[in-house]
């Protein structure tokens, strides 16, 4: 909580036009169980001020009852950290596993993935990954002193074969994998093949992979620390080529909001991640302005989503019946993304200084301003 809490998290982004969040399940406490799922709906119910979701964790020793519970309880879908371990006393993910740790967990393998997608495809829910294969991590990892080593230690081969191996499994099990934050050229060749091969795949990526390159990195600094890295031009490139074509579906946040004392360490100490939530929206809108299509924007960050996640049409529509959330947009205005106007606990974004030729003027939650408590739990339609 001394990072973000529900009271930040909901300001953040009801500020940024966000509606609907979605928790991934590394928050503590990490959501393993049903029992933890319904302490946590409780967490934020108390706080939210914008409707919310929840994800279940896929670890190492999960079963299909523990998904089945989850699944019971109203998960939104399930999510597997591939090159990430946890911290056994805090259920707290770490990024860089130490495997001398005797408290670590290791991450889920392919074993477990293809041990657990069948009921993954019975459930009818997705299976997100964070796509860093560990064995390749793990060859590639080394000290880090400037950007050039962060590549070097996480390199997209890293993605491309967490992706490739994920998507021969969902192929098989027919489950529906989605890959988060999606950061490479490498990595979307590599789920393009797995569509093709028949796998039941959806991508997203994020807002800093679609604006910022490596070269960013001396203006912005630690902020823009993330895994995925943020790499080059012609990934960035890429990206925004398969988004506008519909290769990659929706823009996400991967909100990983830490204090800024944190972020202020060297660049191998600094965790990563950055806030992304307020800045989603106005981000996205900048760039499908410039692509000459506004909607894409709707596409991107309301309506994909929704369909996705098997909220819609009660979320991300504008018809009768649906949740009047309504975002009241001022397209002669200018909003600047700024560390002062930031409502998350972390204020130094990745995205900092970036304009947008928009401004928020008024944002509607059920036909209401959004306010601490007025969040409600939304639970995915049956499939």
């Amino acid at each position: 909580t001394e990072k973000e809490d529900w009271s930040s998290l909901t300001a953040a982004a009801a500020a940024g036009g966000v509606t609907t969040v979605l928790d991934m399940p590394n928050t503590v406490p990490a959501v393993d169980s049903a029992e933890v799922l319904e302490a946590k709906v409780a967490i934020a119910e108390a706080k939210a001020g914008v409707d919310f979701g929840l994800w279940g964790l896929v670890r190492a020793g999960s079963t299909e009852s523990m998904l089945e519970g989850l699944a019971a309880g109203g998960a939104v879908g399930f999510k597997a950290y591939l090159g990430y371990a946890f911290r056994l006393s805090k259920r707290q993910v770490l990024y860089t596993p130490d495997a001398l740790d005797p408290d670590l967990e290791p991450p889920p393998d392919y074993g477990t993935l293809a041990r657990l997608l069948p009921a993954v495809a019975r459930l009818g829910l997705p299976l997100a990954v964070h796509a860093e294969d560990p064995s390749v991590l793990a060859a590639f990892r080394s000290p880090i002193s400037g950007y050039a080593d962060l590549l070097a230690s996480r390199p997209a081969v890293a993605e491309a074969v967490a992706i490739a191996a994920a998507g021969v499994l969902a192929q098989r099990t027919g489950a529906h994998l989605h890959v988060v934050h999606l950061s490479s050229s490498l990595g979307l060749r590599a789920a393009k093949d797995a569509v093709r091969a028949g796998a039941r795949l959806s991508l997203e990526t994020a807002p800093q992979y679609l604006w910022l390159t490596e070269a960013d990195f001396e203006r912005v600094g630690t902020a823009m620390k993330m895994l995925p890295p943020v790499r080059t031009a012609p990934d960035r490139a890429a990206l925004r080529e398969a988004l506008a074509e519909g290769a990659v579906q929706m823009v996400a946040t991967d909100h990983a909001p830490h204090t800024d004392a944190e972020k202020a360490l060297p660049l191998e100490e600094a965790p990563a991640g950055s806030p992304g939530v307020q800045t989603l929206y106005l981000s996205c809108l900048e760039l499908a302005r410039q692509l000459g299509d506004l909607s894409q924007a709707v596409r991107w960050c309301a309506e994909q989503p929704a369909l996705f996640m098997n909220l819609y049409p009660r979320k991300g529509a504008i018809q009768e019946g649906a949740d009047a959330d309504l975002v009241v947009l001022d397209p002669g205005g200018t909003t600047r993304i700024r560390a002062a106007d930031m409502r998350s606990r972390q204020r130094n974004s990745a995205l900092e200084g970036l304009e947008a030729h928009f401004a928020i003027k008024e944002v509607l939650l059920r036909g209401e301003p959004p306010g601490a408590g007025r969040g409600r739990f939304v639970r995915p339609a049956a499939r």
